[in-house]
């Protein structure tokens, strides 16, 4: 097994390298509006590192989000194409567990990532890896009750402390964790989800109101 993971459903653009057992090679930049042109420079770059070309790769992780739509829809779109040009399996996974594996808590906690616009997406844990919830998307201030006396987990967290006094890392997602986490459930025989995003929301891109449509006669 040779499992490549990346993500860019948050500010981070992550990629590793997981053989099964361990992580062979990782690289994670924070840049949010570069995760076109970062993505495939840091898989090459782990591709190096590890010594192996592409075709060795044997299935493809991907970090399904929730996250902004278009940093999101590059790796989905970067993953699809890589199982397509490989023949190899390409396995979702939800971003938010892979900062819930990372964190590696003991007891309830909430993981919560920046969704812009003063909201958060975020998701109740009962132990690092396990989801109590579905991925939603709030502002801090309506999720207050559910949340109250959890610590949290991630950089959403971070941006409202009123919500989450009790932050933990880390800040954003890795493909290290992401990897480590599928190659787990793979292992137990479980059936990975589907590369399917989850936006949760619409784009914050919008025709304008009064836009005319222009034809050629």
């Amino acid at each position: 097994m040779l499992l490549l993971a990346l993500d860019t459903a948050t500010p981070a653009v992550t990629v590793a390298l997981h053989d099964g057992t361990d992580v062979v090679a990782s690289s994670s930049q924070v840049d949010a509006r570069r995760h076109g042109e970062l993505l495939l420079p840091t898989v090459h770059r782990v591709l190096g590192a590890a010594g192996v070309g592409l075709d060795a790769v044997t299935g493809i992780v991907v970090g399904v989000g929730p996250g902004p739509y278009t940093g999101l829809r590059v790796g989905l779109m970067t993953a699809d194409t890589f199982g397509l040009a490989l023949g190899v399996p390409v396995h979702g996974v939800c971003t938010l567990d892979g900062l819930a594996y990372a964190a590696d808590l003991d007891g309830p906690f909430v993981v919560a990532t920046d969704a812009r616009r003063k909201e958060v997406y975020w998701a109740r844990y009962a132990d690092s890896r396990t989801r109590l919830t579905d991925p939603a998307v709030d502002r801090p201030a309506d999720i207050a009750d559910e949340v109250a006396g959890l610590p949290a987990v991630g950089a959403g967290a971070l941006l409202y402390p009123d919500a989450f006094p009790d932050v933990h890392g880390p800040e954003h997602v890795s493909a290290a964790a992401l990897a480590a986490l599928a190659a787990e459930r793979l292992a137990d025989g479980e059936e990975l989800a589907a590369p399917r995003p989850l936006y949760l929301r619409r784009p914050d891109a919008q025709v304008p109101k009064n836009y005319k449509v222009v034809t050629p006669r």
